[in-house]
């Protein structure tokens, strides 16, 4: 007889889903009963952590992920990696185990009460099958919500002697089923597009993360170039959708409204592809844009383009939209930007290596297509101006910035692309919301390397500490860390170093080897 679990495991089948990241509790036993040989379970000691762990295998296979949490405290342990998950428009398919039916309504111990509402609203979809029959359907359903652009978490709770029940009668027409979409805009509003930047006297181009998510960063250098658009990435960006090196970027726009429109006074025409309209962090208030300047903004998100403050919105698919555009775009005659000059070496200051200093070790001797996983969040600036990207899918960064992504979203993305090398660049601030993701790292032997910079104190807060004029905060600093001890208890090799030759060779050593290496650089406190 086949069971709702046994149809349910078709379904994920199907759909590739094999790898459940996971932190199970009496509530997912029954489902993860007669564990499929072809199926893979990778545990997190922390809900936080499988989470973060899914999250950076879903980002970077462009595939949904399936995780599997624990009732309403697995899931409330996982809610602030749920944030980052919802605004990088990452496609989660989260289970959670529920009590038996005739249970719930007493509120047994691990009883889900309300469990659609509980994590809403960083998910695209909550439900909880209103009988066992229903599982199989629901569990369809939300792989195929996840994955319909704006990709997005979904949240299915599941009673657990709902596994057991027979499967409904026709189950087997849920795991053959495709769900597609098609997104291109009018031959109308194309024209209109086209005609607006051929019109523009000095157009500039605006790329966020969903390019990157899309794999429409060739297609972005195409229209810079036709164009000889100067490019900038949106603020507060959660990946890299632009060579870095290439001769039209310039850089990370600031998050605050007065900072963008200063940044890109004298453009006509700001054309944004892939990003909100804007995700600003600091209250800076101005002009929304530049005088004389016209903003028009392609996205796939419907809420995105929505509740822009500003300028005209196309809904589409990225990539169609970007290649029928190049299709009729004749070249523009301007004179092609000129490259940002590389910023000079940075000499040594005292004890403490400079933040810039291991970027430039890290730019010299990382492979070319290295993916950079990062949680630094106060060397940001510093990060963007010396490490050079050049490959679709080579940087993540917490999209809420909810502290704890780092560690965990860099074992995921390892496991998703386990051909490329994934560095983790993670500040001992953050490292803490995260570190049981070393224990999973040495268990499965994932090779990241995980570098931790040490400055005792968390440096973005600082920073804004001075801006908000509040210097006498307290619990700004965190001394007495020792992320080696911590990393061996966990079973990962560590290193601390304390010069720049020694950053290099065990760096070197790390990226030669076969297994994950932290490595804890005490660094000096710059600003984000």
């Amino acid at each position: 007889m086949k069971t709702v679990r046994s149809a349910s495991y078709d379904i994920l089948r199907r759909h590739g889903l094999t790898t459940i990241f996971g932190n199970p509790g009496s509530n997912e036993l029954p489902f993860l009963k007669d564990f499929p040989e072809d199926f893979r379970y990778v545990l997190g000691l922390h809900e936080g952590v499988v989470v973060g762990m899914a999250d950076g295998y879903a980002l970077a296979s462009g595939k949904p992920a399936f995780v599997n949490l624990h009732a309403a405290a697995g899931t409330g342990n996982g809610m602030g990696a749920l944030t980052n998950a919802w605004y990088s428009h990452s496609p989660l398919v989260i289970s959670a185990g529920q009590q038996v039916r005739s249970m719930i309504g007493v509120e047994a111990m691990l009883a889900n009460v309300e469990a659609t509402q509980l994590p809403k609203p960083l998910v695209k979809w909550s439900a909880e099958p209103a009988c066992a029959a229903d599982v199989p359907r629901a569990l369809s359903q939300a792989i195929h919500l996840a994955s319909l652009p704006p990709k997005a978490p979904v949240y299915l709770s599941i009673p657990y002697d709902d596994w057991a029940q027979p499967a409904p009668a026709g189950s087997e027409h849920l795991a053959a089923r495709e769900v597609a979409s098609a997104g291109l805009p009018s031959p109308a509003q194309l024209a209109a597009l086209q005609q607006a930047l051929a019109q523009a006297s000095n157009p500039v181009l605006v790329l966020g993360p969903d390019v990157d998510g899309a794999g429409a960063n060739d297609l972005a250098v195409q229209l810079a170039e036709r164009l000889r658009m100067l490019v900038w990435v949106a603020p507060s960006a959660s990946r890299c959708p632009f060579p870095t090196r290439h001769p039209c970027f310039r850089g990370v726009l600031p998050a605050a409204i007065d900072g963008i429109s200063r940044v890109l006074a004298g453009h006509d025409l700001i054309l944004v592809v892939g990003a909100p309209v804007f995700r600003y962090h600091q209250f800076s208030p101005g002009a929304y844009l530049p005088e004389g300047a016209k903003l028009v903004h392609l996205t796939c998100d419907p809420s995105e383009a929505a509740r822009a403050p500003m300028g005209d919105a196309l809904v589409g698919d990225l990539s169609l939209t970007l290649q029928a555009l190049l299709e009729e775009l004749q070249p523009s005659s301007r004179c092609m930007p000129g490259a940002l000059p590389r910023p000079a070496p940075r000499q040594a200051e005292g004890e403490l290596l400079h933040p810039a200093t291991v970027f430039d070790v890290l730019d010299e001797l990382a492979p070319e297509d290295a993916i950079y996983v990062k949680e630094s969040t106060s060397t940001v600036s510093a990060f963007w101006r010396r490490v050079e990207m050049r490959h679709p899918g080579s940087y993540y960064f917490p999209a809420a910035g909810g502290l704890g992504f780092g560690l965990p979203a860099a074992v995921g993305v390892q496991l998703a692309q386990p051909q490329r090398r994934v560095i983790g660049i993670i500040g001992d601030g953050s490292a803490n919301y995260g570190i049981t993701a070393l224990w999973t790292a040495a268990q499965y032997r994932i090779p990241v390397v995980f570098l931790i910079l040490k400055n005792g104190t968390y440096g973005a807060l600082r920073w804004f500490a001075g801006v908000l004029d509040v210097p006498d905060a307290p619990g700004l600093d965190v001394p007495g860390l020792d992320f080696c001890q911590l990393g061996r208890g966990y079973g990962v090799r560590s290193v601390t170093v304390s010069d720049e030759a020694a950053l290099r060779e065990e760096l070197a050593r790390a990226l030669a080897g076969n297994e994950p290496v932290l490595i804890e650089v005490p660094t000096l406190t710059i600003e984000p």
